[in-house]
């Protein structure tokens, strides 16, 4: 099965997307384990090719699928299970990887083995393109951008859901995520210890967001509610009640000292922070409003919503300000302006990343290289740095300036639901449908 294997990757070698090695490749008189531990070690994706005799090998179960999780695990490198024949794999450490072929079924229960191993190339294929191997883009160094040589290097684990929302300190002391298993964590960013669980909201949690000060956290559900909350002792401060469907995004401005919530409803609601207040209603999408974002002065909103437009609100006048912006096709996941107010950036299930003059409502650039859904996008205080999470695994850092992808990050097993960039652009914290948040930082 392996020739068969390597005869379907050839085309993709010929391409130049991947080389391909195995330890039968080892010549004689070379240290075996010395080789293969070389290769391991420098391998952008690892494919087990699983079968009863690989789970029955010790040295293969043991040494060299340790070490390929670990790198996989550090997002060092993609571990790919090729289900071969029919063997119990779901307990293993890989059991909750997604195997090769389509819905892991094994190669030997396929009619056609030439229909089996096309599956799995075909699956290679977009893994490789996917991940823009440095080999072929050149390695990026630290001078390139304050996040340069991320690593994986902290898996925060105690969500029982999907985590949808992610939320930094200024300080970069303390991180807020929200989930699908209906509760809030608050973690000490440094150590990864878990400090508490907010509890309250009957459904998901799928915002969450800090004043400046890191004293408040403001929570938006799927259970059509808003809720506030002292972050250092996890009380529940009061709860907003007002949408008429799910509240898929919240942020809280200390100067204006309000709540802003965007909702499945087609609405935008503004809240008093200290009483729970609706302010206004802000009316104008047509569709439900996925993301939202406000100036450092308070003045201007931006808004992204699933009717595919992009709206800018003057928060003085209560009003669109301009006319929408159009040139997604297809939901607006997640927008970002920049600390200046000159620049818009948002993600769309149309796979792409638009860069818009936020003063003008005009079009400058479009970023691709996601395969998939981007569902949240982060920028840098100076606007220079993009970071974007995708339906495809993957997140990726970018110049925005040069347009340029800068590097990809691996290390999730599901979607890439929220990214956050830290103030001084040396964390990167990202939440997955995999239940997990993963920081990534210079090693």
């Amino acid at each position: 099965m392996l020739e068969n294997l390597k005869a379907h990757l050839a085309p993709l070698r010929r391409q130049g997307l991947i080389t391909i090695w195995n330890d039968t490749d080892i010549t004689p008189g070379t240290n075996y384990e010395e080789e293969i531990k070389k290769h391991l070690d420098s391998a952008h994706i690892i494919l087990l090719l699983v079968s009863p005799d690989f789970m029955n090998s010790d040295y293969c179960y043991s040494t060299e699928m340790d070490r390929a999780m670990e790198r996989h695990t550090k997002g060092e490198a993609r571990v790919v299970p090729i289900i071969l024949r029919p063997v119990l794999f779901k307990d293993a450490p890989f059991g909750k990887i997604q195997a090769l072929p389509t819905d892991a079924k094994p190669v030997k229960r396929w009619a056609d083995f030439d229909d089996a191993f096309f599956n799995v190339a075909e699956g290679i294929k977009q893994i490789a393109e996917k991940m823009a191997l440095p080999s072929q883009q050149g390695p990026q160094t630290t001078e390139e951008s304050g996040t340069g040589n991320l690593t994986l290097y902290r898996t925060l684990k105690g969500h029982l859901g999907p985590v949808k929302s992610v939320a930094l300190s200024l300080d970069g002391q303390v991180l807020v995520s929200g989930s699908d298993d209906n509760t809030i964590k608050v973690w000490d960013l440094h150590t990864g210890k878990e400090l508490r669980t907010l509890k309250g909201h009957t459904d998901g949690v799928w915002s969450v967001a800090l004043d400046s000060d890191g004293h408040t956290l403001v929570s938006g559900s799927i259970d059509r509610t808003i809720k506030v909350w002292d972050l250092h002792t996890g009380k529940e401060i009061r709860t907003c009640i007002g949408h008429s469907d799910e509240v898929n995004a919240v942020l809280l401005s200390t100067i204006k000292q309000v709540i802003i919530s965007g909702s499945d409803d087609n609405t935008i609601k503004v809240w008093d922070l200290h009483t729970g207040k609706e302010l206004r209603t802000l009316r104008g999408h047509t569709n439900a409003v996925w993301s939202i974002a406000l100036s450092a002065d308070g003045q201007t909103l931006v808004s992204g919503s699933a009717d595919e437009t992009i709206k800018v609100w003057d928060m003085e006048m209560w009003h669109e300000k301009r006319i929408p912006f159009w040139g997604h096709s297809d939901t607006v996941t997640s927008v970002v302006l920049s600390e200046d107010g000159q620049k818009i950036v948002s993600g769309s299930e149309d796979h792409k990343i638009k860069v818009w003059n936020a003063q003008e409502g005009r079009h400058l650039q479009t970023l691709i290289g996601h395969s998939d859904s981007v569902l949240s996008v982060a920028l840098s205080a100076n606007g220079k740095i993009l970071v974007s999470g995708s339906k495809d695994e993957t997140i990726k850092v970018w110049d925005i300036e040069a347009g340029k992808e800068l590097r990809t990050l691996i290390g999730h097993t599901g979607p890439i639901w929220c990214v956050m960039l830290s103030e001084d652009e040396q964390v990167i914290a990202s939440g997955s449908v995999d239940g997990t948040i993963k920081i990534w930082g210079k090693p």
